[in-house]
């Protein structure tokens, strides 16, 4: 199992009670690090926002219908909690009619649980957000000079995970990754009118990484005006799939009209 930087953090948390939440993209490693993170207790309620029967319990929650659910659990872990209606509400809840209960969600779409939560878990929650694994994690799971070696590889493969552990066949790994999960719940929006044109964008940007992006040029080329252009990034951006990068000078005046670059938080997915 790898060390994870985050694990730390979160357990000195833990005595405050107060609601975390975990992000990041799917497939990062969010439940492994949590049940590495309560693996000695025994007290643990573990939901499962993708389980369809689960979710029903938890919509339109009730302080009786959630003790209901909770029992006499001391750690209640909710998973993919985006995708449980009226989850902010849920989340507060628990927090405050069942105080002693430790109460951490994971979310693999911000656009969402962010939304979800902001105004009910106002002053209730921290955040975290769990990125694939760094060359600092790598080189201390096996020795700095062994992850120096192998630094043209991740360059190509990325650092996900299960792409790290794959000997062989990566590549076929990484296309079932994008398909699978990446863009599972990024496509479910109602907000993506034109999936093919969502693609047609990541497929830009990754011919130009490392350049300035323009909204007009990309509009240009994907064929859809800038202002969804401008929505679509943002959406990418939540789903934890790119990241922007502001311009740099000295003149901060200067920042604010310079353009923006993209990139892919991992390198895997820019390959076009």
């Amino acid at each position: 199992m790898f060390k994870r930087a985050l694990k730390q953090l979160i357990i000195k948390q833990l005595p405050k009670k107060k609601v975390i939440l975990l992000l990041g993209a799917r497939q990062t490693g969010k439940t492994t690090l949590l049940k590495d993170i309560t693996s000695d207790l025994d007290d643990v309620l573990w939901i499962n926002g993708d389980e369809y029967d689960l979710r029903e319990r938890i919509a339109r929650p009730t302080s009786t219908k959630l003790k209901a659910l909770i029992g006499n659990h001391k750690t209640v872990i909710i998973d993919e909690a985006q995708r449980i209606p009226d989850i902010g509400l849920a989340l507060k809840l628990i927090h405050d009619n069942f105080p002693d209960i430790q109460l951490i969600a994971t979310g693999s779409s911000a656009f969402e649980l962010i939304n979800e939560t902001n105004e009910p878990l106002t002053g209730r929650k921290v955040e975290y957000h769990m990125f694939p694994l760094s060359f600092g994690e790598m080189a201390e799971h096996h020795g700095e000079l062994n992850e120096s070696r192998l630094i043209n590889t991740r360059l190509v493969s990325g650092y996900y995970p299960d792409v790290v552990k794959q000997e062989n066949d990566t590549h076929e790994y990484l296309r079932f990754l994008a398909d699978s999960y990446l863009f599972k719940d990024l496509l479910m929006l109602d907000s993506i009118k034109k999936p093919e044109k969502l693609v047609r964008l990541l497929q830009a940007l990754a011919y130009q990484i490392g350049n300035e992006v323009s909204y007009n040029e990309l509009a240009s080329l994907v064929g859809i005006d800038s202002k969804t252009i401008e929505s679509y990034i943002g959406l990418l951006e939540k789903a934890f799939i790119i990241f922007k990068l502001p311009s740099f000078s000295r003149n901060l005046r200067n920042e604010l009209k310079q353009s923006k670059k993209s990139s892919f938080m991992t390198t895997a997915f820019a390959t076009p």
